[in-house]
């Protein structure tokens, strides 16, 4: 009993490492969620497809270890996502299909503000009045921003 008790303790441990997911931390949020549920043995749903059952070979141990790998990647990913992002993915029970459709998400999100970026730097000109360091600090904050 006190095992049982002691991993859910260290489940617990792991996922408030998790950052919560936001428009700048993608990167790292997935990074993290890829360690911790490496290190808690719980990665099978992401980097493997779900068995397939046959007659010969009907892999019921395979199927229930990955259908629990799945449901527990599920469960962690969305306690780290915001409401407001998973009403702007598709509902899945797919933890991979789940990932993939974050990152699809947040890479278009990315590269709109890469250009958005680009053509603010691009527009700004030096009228030639005024220090320089201010304008190149203007320019240096447009990426921080």
């Amino acid at each position: 009993m006190e095992t049982v008790s002691a991993t859910a303790a260290n489940y617990v441990a792991q996922m408030n490492m998790l950052p919560m997911l936001n428009e700048a931390n993608f990167k790292l949020w997935k990074e993290n969620v890829e360690i911790v549920l490496g290190c808690m043995d719980l990665d099978n749903a992401l980097r493997t497809e779900k068995p397939t059952s046959t007659q010969e070979n009907p892999n019921t141990d395979k199927i229930e270890k990955w259908e629990r790998s799945n449901r527990m990647c599920l469960m962690i990913m969305k306690l780290s996502v915001p409401e407001a992002f998973r009403a702007s993915i598709v509902e899945t029970t797919d933890a991979k299909l789940f990932m993939k459709e974050l990152e699809q998400y947040f890479t278009r999100n990315e590269k709109a503000e890469i250009g958005q970026t680009l053509s603010k730097l691009i527009n700004m000109r030096y009228k030639g009045k005024g220090n320089i360091r201010e304008y190149i600090m203007e320019m240096s904050n447009l990426l921080e921003n």
